[in-house]
């Protein structure tokens, strides 16, 4: 039987921590500020307690972003998402929304409001996100049009 070398692995592990470790780091890139026109969908998915079906409902709206800091929602707001304007403000790959028509009264539709996780590519491809619990996410599939 062949003696094995096992006692060179905690040797060999520990050198190539080092090699990794004193690597160059390389900067990471700015996350790209998504300002301009988006339009495209807005998904509401929505799981009732208790239940296994999700329930998706669709919407078709535009999503204007000012460089200053202003946004509002535009497009198919009659039924399932309002109609809004207001603020927002980016941190990292993070964009909070503070809608000024946003009422404390029950609304039957989504509003614009709260911290959304967002991916924008720099030029055309703009999605966000908000999961709340795990029955509701609400999900924007936009594209810059200007």
């Amino acid at each position: 039987m062949e003696k094995r070398s096992t006692y060179l692995l905690p040797a060999v592990a520990i050198a190539i921590l080092m090699a990794i470790g004193c690597a160059p780091n390389k900067k990471s890139e700015p996350v790209p500020t998504p300002v301009g026109t988006f339009a495209g969908q807005f998904r509401k998915l929505h799981r009732a307690s208790g239940a296994t079906k999700i329930d998706t409902t669709k919407a078709t709206i535009q999503l204007v972003l000012d460089a200053g800091g202003a946004y509002k929602v535009l497009g198919d707001t009659a039924t399932l998402h309002a109609g809004s304007k207001g603020t927002y403000s980016i941190g990292g790959s993070v964009i909070a929304f503070q809608d000024a028509t946003f009422k404390t009264v029950p609304d039957p539709k989504i509003h614009l409001y709260g911290y959304y996780a967002f991916y924008y590519d720099g030029s055309s491809m703009f999605q966000m996100v908000l999961n709340s619990s795990d029955t509701l996410s609400l999900q924007y599939d936009l594209k810059k049009v200007n």
